[in-house]
């Protein structure tokens, strides 16, 4: 075992001060280096390869739990306590989550919705219940605006859109892109907090028009739409803390692959039985 952490640590150290550290001799742990591997260690190099490619496809965010879950979906045999030993020896980390603050500070609006939803954060099919938020990102050229709009069932993001104005025209092509894709056949329950945005009679006419339902937060209650709140701290630490953004297009580039092709058909989600978004709703439509 001291060996094998001697390995995992030589190029940052050097062997000499680790042997000093751990109390054995450098030719020592030369010799058993030399020695032909073992069939244990062939397997764990083996599962290294593949912990190191889901660590990075995963974007760095994956703890040992859910890279476990990621090798068992592909049908690779291990177990979940071996993935969390072959990680931390060779320093294999998540990212750290850091407390997300709300930070939208919207205008109350006038035309105030009741709580329809009043947290009822499980649903028992898509297109039952959206919830929307908006949220900021500092870039050098200023802040870019980021309105999205989430199906509970599945906590896919269904619509989107940025800006360097936080104004009723992004929450509204926010709401356009959903409509595009989802193209509801009954009535769904539309939720968000009390923005002036979404208060706008531009916004709620939209809404009227197209048989979505109003619902809004209480006032100061951001527990009232923790999933949307939830899907911001997610991205924030997993994309936008550890980076440093020059341009709002440079931010405009992640933030549509993360949510396009990491978040909604790569990224496991525990609350979905470590299924990614997409593929919880394929398997409701072939239910």
């Amino acid at each position: 075992m001291k060996y094998a952490f001697i390995t995992s640590l030589r190029d940052e150290y050097g062997v000499r001060k680790l042997c000093r550290v751990l109390q054995v001799s450098a030719s020592s742990y030369y010799a058993w280096n030399m020695r032909p591997l073992s069939q244990s260690r062939q397997s764990d190099e083996q599962l290294l390869v593949e912990i190191k490619r889901i660590h990075e496809e995963s974007k760095n965010t994956y703890g040992s739990e859910k890279t476990w879950k990621a090798l068992t979906i592909q049908g690779i045999a291990c177990g979940k306590h071996k993935v969390a030993r072959l990680r931390r020896l060779n320093g294999i980390e998540s990212k750290r989550r850091r407390r997300f603050k709300v930070t939208t500070g919207s205008k109350t609006t006038k035309a105030i919705a009741p709580n329809h939803l009043n947290q009822c954060f499980y649903v028992c099919r898509p297109n039952q219940v959206w919830v929307g938020d908006v949220t900021f990102i500092a870039t050098r050229a200023g802040w870019l605006y980021l309105a999205i709009l989430l199906d509970l069932y599945a906590r896919k993001i269904v619509g989107w859109s940025m800006s360097k104005n936080n104004n009723t025209q992004l929450v509204l092509n926010a709401l356009d892109m959903t409509l595009l894709r989802r193209r509801p056949r009954a009535e769904v329950l539309h939720h968000t907090d009390r923005g002036s945005t979404y208060g706008s009679d531009e916004y709620q006419t939209k809404l009227f028009t197209h048989g979505l339902k109003p619902s809004m937060s209480r006032k100061g209650n951001c527990y009232d739409n923790a999933v949307a709140e939830s899907f911001f701290s997610t991205i924030k630490n997993e994309l936008i803390f550890d980076k440093s953004f020059v341009t709002r297009e440079d931010v405009r580039k992640e933030i549509f692959e993360y949510i396009e092709i990491f978040y909604n058909r790569q990224r496991l989600h525990q609350t979905l039985n470590y299924q990614t978004p997409e593929q919880a709703e394929k398997m409701m439509v072939a239910a």
